[in-house]
């Protein structure tokens, strides 16, 4: 790992700087020094690109515009609000931080990074963005920009995907961040890691800092950042069930912990919970599915396959691929057993949805005006 002189820090600072003034991205957020708007932008900005975020968050500042609104919101109209993002924990950790902001600290910001992290979901990263952007304090906010553009530019060998060598990055740029302009300097090197040097396809030749890039001067600017790769996420193999009467369709909620916890669903079966064996017959699983239906909520659905390929969705460590399932009932079947409700597609739109439900639906739709295309 190469280390900088301060005169060579003090370069890095000014030729970075001026590059971002002149072609810094023109972001909703930058447009004042907000601790509110900073940390929303930044939590909306976790495994979301920037030009899905803008959209969400105007709409947002429109809805609750101060941490005061965001703390005293109903559940349904911030997650209403949030639909679509995904990562519907992210939401729901803000309102949990706004309300400590509002009624624990009555309205007044922590400023350093230490009491942020204080806060509900603000981890270093995000404290370092809001401390140093918000409050003018001279911390690194070292996300995935930070490790890709410093690993290269320092040839640092550490292994990104553990959690120790964050502690590593936070010294380095700790002692290259301008005291004067730190909010801009961590701005820049997201900006940098969004243009001249990203994971891909990146320019380095055309880069405002290529001189002081150590690993483009030794041609080995590939090796970096060193990373170990993740671990594959698991599959889980379901069938979802669309049980649809004059009432609606059945839909059960999600618990009140795990994933897309208290989410309304169409109801999901775990094959695996169904049969120990994989080469089990899809018939003989719909049969057990029908079973069970019966035997613990005394519903009676006559089950058979949607035409429609599996609808398949991506969390962090898992995979869901979800086989979808069709069944019409009576119009005054008893569902009194079951933990759900009938809810009819004309309230849709006032549902908040999940990505997953929203896929499943949509592939319904799909099969549905398949089937009436060939009726016609």
């Amino acid at each position: 790992m190469i280390k900088w002189s301060h005169e060579r820090s003090q370069a890095f600072q000014e030729t970075l700087l001026d590059w971002y003034d002149q072609n810094k991205r023109d972001l909703p957020w930058r447009r004042d020094h907000n601790p509110y708007h900073v940390w929303v932008s930044e939590i909306m900005l976790q495994q979301t690109q920037v030009q899905t975020v803008i959209p969400y968050y105007l709409r947002f500042m429109d809805q609750f515009p101060t941490v005061e609104d965001l703390a005293t919101a109903t559940e349904d109209k911030l997650m209403k609000a949030w639909e679509g993002l995904g990562y519907y924990s992210r939401a729901r950790n803000l309102q949990k931080a706004a309300r400590q902001i509002v009624f624990d600290y009555q309205g007044r910001w922590p400023t350093t990074t230490e009491a942020l992290q204080e806060l509900s979901g603000i981890g270093p990263y995000t404290a370092g963005a809001i401390a140093s952007i918000a409050f003018g304090q001279p911390v690194a906010a070292v996300d995935g920009n930070a490790f890709r553009v410093f690993s290269r530019l320092l040839e640092i060998d550490d292994d990104i995907a553990k959690p120790q060598t964050r502690k590593v990055f936070e010294r380095i740029i700790n002692l290259i961040i301008p005291k004067a302009r730190p909010g801009d300097f961590n701005q820049a090197i997201m900006d940098l890691g969004a243009s001249y040097m990203t994971a891909t396809n990146y320019d380095t030749s055309q880069s405002p800092v290529k001189d002081f890039n150590q690993s483009y001067q030794d041609g080995i600017e590939d090796h970096y950042p060193v990373k170990t790769k993740k671990k594959r996420p698991i599959a889980h193999d379901y069938f979802g069930l669309i049980i649809h009467s004059k009432q609606g369709y059945l839909f059960e909620k999600r618990p009140s912990h795990g994933i897309l916890a208290n989410f309304w669903m169409f109801p999901l079966f775990d094959r695996e919970n169904l049969t120990d064996e994989k080469a089990t017959p899809e018939s003989m699983l719909v049969g057990k599915i029908e079973a069970r239906l019966q035997s613990e909520y005394q519903l009676s659905a006559d089950l058979h396959a949607v035409d429609v390929p599996t609808v398949t969705h991506t969390f962090t460590h898992q995979k869901w691929k979800i086989k979808l399932l069709e069944a019409q009932v009576a119009d005054n079947i008893d569902v009194s057993y079951f933990p759900g409700k009938w809810i009819h597609s004309s309230k849709f739109d006032q549902m908040t949805f999940s990505k997953v439900q929203s896929k499943l639906w949509l592939a319904y739709q799909k099969a549905s005006k398949s089937t009436q295309s060939v009726g016609d």
